[in-house]
């Protein structure tokens, strides 16, 4: 296979070379180094150089993202979209029987790989920010390309190509802005390998332990899915923006809630850990939430600690099972870095993520610490430093935290 031929085949005829791909043997191994991993070294590189050495403004202003930061940022990004495209095939191939196709992991990672041709190779527009917007429109068109493969590779039902599309794409769209959040948490450090693709349940092994995907949660999601872009499709013809936003929400939540795992651990298990007293600083106040966002169990108990001038805060969160996931993202990198007014570091220790930074000044600093089973505990306070804070994250019961088991999902 020559990228560059495949690339614009895949481009350019669609629909011929898909029939071409249908009938190739390969592996994941080979889809990898020989297509994806080149290909997605776009975007991250481009980004970089368009963020950190050329920079973007206007008016004579020229704002460009720190050089150490851009380069973390670029290592992270081109890992993280390899995950997703890897995740992405998981999502096709367990929602395949939903819509009248053929389960096929190799097919599903094809299908995953190939159709983000368009959304890769539109990542040299990242070169100059003010392009960024060409780079939308390339990926767009991978959503054709992801329109035209499905029914050649997973043999679903022509009539519901269109409904297959939408909820692959809205599964998607959730995975994108968690693994945006995730990785916007932390710098992460390392790589992950994963497990055998006809399990019932994806496993991947990572630095904090073993991250599992439920392929029959997904494929039970996809039906509630299915019949939320049926609703959104009646809703359409009747022009009802309410009943449009109302199983479009639908579909987001079952896209979520199959990515997500098991329930978050209760608020009120988390406020256990928060103590009285802080080396000496009263609690004056706490705030303890169960909830959800787009259908992702969440929960978290924080509380403030102060005594004249002295001000600190301490939040215990939890995201459900995407805990883990958070585990793997941030457990890719470690960095530091440093300017005249500031410094942040993160790293390792004891199989936990840990990040700290602070202001020379003394005026404020924060230093958060990632669990093995996902929690983010996190503290910060003004008119100390950031030892004084090491100091209270040593009073809070990290080892009972981690105990924590989380229900599966409800």
């Amino acid at each position: 296979m020559n990228l560059i031929e495949r690339a614009k085949s895949i481009l350019l005829q669609p629909k011929d070379t898909w029939v071409t791909i249908e009938a190739e043997s390969t592996d994941a191994a080979t889809l990898y180094t020989r297509y994806a991993m080149i290909l997605a070294a776009i975007p991250a590189v481009c980004g970089f150089i368009g963020m950190s050495l050329i920079g973007f403004g206007g008016f004579g202003v020229t704002i460009r993202v720190p050089f150490v930061s851009g380069l973390v940022n670029m290592v992270v990004s081109y890992v993280l979209s390899l995950v997703g495209i890897f995740v992405l095939g998981l999502i096709i191939d367990a929602l395949a029987s939903t819509f009248g196709g053929q389960k096929n992991s190799i097919q599903a990672l094809k299908v995953a790989v190939y159709a983000s041709t368009a959304a890769m190779l539109g990542g040299v527009f990242s070169l100059l920010p003010a392009l960024s917007m060409l780079g939308l429109l390339a990926a767009l068109y991978s959503i054709y390309l992801l329109y035209t493969g499905l029914p050649v590779l997973m043999k679903n039902a022509p009539d519901k190509s269109v409904v297959y599309t939408v909820v692959v794409i809205i599964a998607a769209i959730v995975m994108g802005v968690v693994i945006g959040a995730v990785s916007a948490l932390f710098l992460p450090r390392g790589g992950a390998m994963f497990g055998g693709a006809d399990a019932p349940a994806i496993t991947m092994n990572t630095p904090g332990g073993k991250v599992s995907i439920d392929t029959a949660g997904l494929e039970a999601a996809g039906k509630k899915m299915e019949e939320a872009a049926r609703k959104m499709e009646e809703a359409q013809k009747s022009q009802d923006p309410a009943a449009i936003a109302a199983a479009a929400g639908d579909a987001a939540k079952a896209a979520a809630g199959a990515l997500g795992g098991g329930q978050a651990i209760a608020a009120q298990s988390l406020k256990a850990a928060l103590p009285e007293k802080l080396a000496g600083l009263p609690r004056t106040g706490f705030d303890v939430q169960d909830g959800a966002a787009l259908g992702l169990p969440t929960s978290q108990a924080s509380a403030q600690y102060g005594s004249d001038d002295k001000q600190v805060r301490l939040e215990i969160v939890d995201i459900g099972g995407l805990g883990q996931m958070a585990v793997m993202a941030m457990g890719m990198a470690q960095g530091e870095k440093e300017d005249p007014t500031s410094a942040e570091k993160t790293w390792q220790e004891g199989g936990r993520t840990l990040h700290q930074r602070y202001e020379k000044d003394g005026s404020h600093a924060e230093f958060k610490t990632i669990l093995k089973n996902g929690l983010v505990v996190s503290i910060e306070g003004d008119n100390m430093g950031v030892k004084d804070l090491r100091g209270f994250m040593s009073q809070v019961d990290l080892n009972a935290l981690e105990s924590l088991q989380r229900k599966g999902k409800s």
